[in-house]
């Protein structure tokens, strides 16, 4: 199975330090949608693992979440692309909860939901807890610079050997040369 796992604030949108709170505020990276299209064509089934606190902070709401989340959808559907599904922990740093990264808990949920181990399989993020939840659960874990990537890079504490690339188009370019 070709599979994809990718963060969605700062990999596919522009990250806000406001948080995300409506559709009008959620922008696709230049070129990220585009990628995803290029992920389904090249035979990748595509699945989002993100934290959204601002659910628990109160700047928005499961359904608003779910326009936001409808609106990407669209704009994808549009190109001919697809996310098959997003996973999200809607909970603040101090509950501690096993779905927030940079634990694994998503990245396990998903593995039990498809039958499948994560070894081998792409995760995409910008920040160190996308980085430290796909390596808990096996995965590889890819650096990109897009939203708070290049901060995360200059980071000590990543992941060794860690693949960094300036944007989702340049991953997923490399993924489809190796097939």
């Amino acid at each position: 199975m070709r599979l994809v796992i990718l963060d969605r604030d700062g990999v596919i949108n522009e990250d806000s330090d406001d948080y995300i709170k409506s559709p009008d505020e959620w922008v696709p990276i230049t070129g990220s949608l585009e990628a995803i299209v290029r992920l389904n064509q090249g035979g990748y089934r595509v699945i989002v693992i993100t934290n959204q606190s601002g659910i628990a902070r109160g700047f928005l709401d499961v359904p608003m979440l779910s326009r936001i989340h409808h609106k990407m959808h669209q704009q994808l559907a549009q190109m001919g692309g697809n996310i098959e599904a997003i996973l999200f922990c809607p909970h603040l740093p101090e509950d501690n909860c096993s779905c927030r990264k940079p634990c694994p808990g998503l990245f396990q949920e998903l593995s039990k939901r498809l039958h499948i181990p994560l070894s081998d399989i792409p995760a995409v993020g910008d920040s160190l807890r996308d980085l430290q939840a796909a390596e808990a659960a096996g995965a590889i874990p890819l650096l990109v610079r897009t939203g708070k990537g290049k901060i995360t890079e200059k980071a000590a504490n990543l992941p060794v050997g860690i693949k960094i690339y300036d944007d989702l188009a340049s991953v997923v370019t490399t993924l489809l040369r190796r097939c």
